[in-house]
């Protein structure tokens, strides 16, 4: 996909998931913002806890949500 879209256009896709994943109000991806988006992704079937999980795993800073350049990163 990256060669398909070139590196400008991975990154501008990358922004556009970005987007559609996180809390308007507080601008980052949340658990409970995933979990409101999932059906988007094709995971409204997982689980509260699972849906934690993937947010911690890109958790960086250890704020219990994904900037933008942790969900990118």
């Amino acid at each position: 996909m990256a060669e398909k879209l070139g590196g400008d256009g991975l990154m501008r896709e990358l922004c556009n998931g970005f987007k559609l994943l996180m809390d308007e109000e507080k601008g980052v991806i949340t658990a409970a913002s995933l979990k409101r988006n999932a059906a988007v992704l094709g995971l409204q079937d997982l689980r509260d806890d699972e849906l934690a999980s993937m947010v911690r795993e890109g958790d960086l800073d250890g704020d219990g949500a994904l900037s933008e350049m942790e969900f990118v990163c």
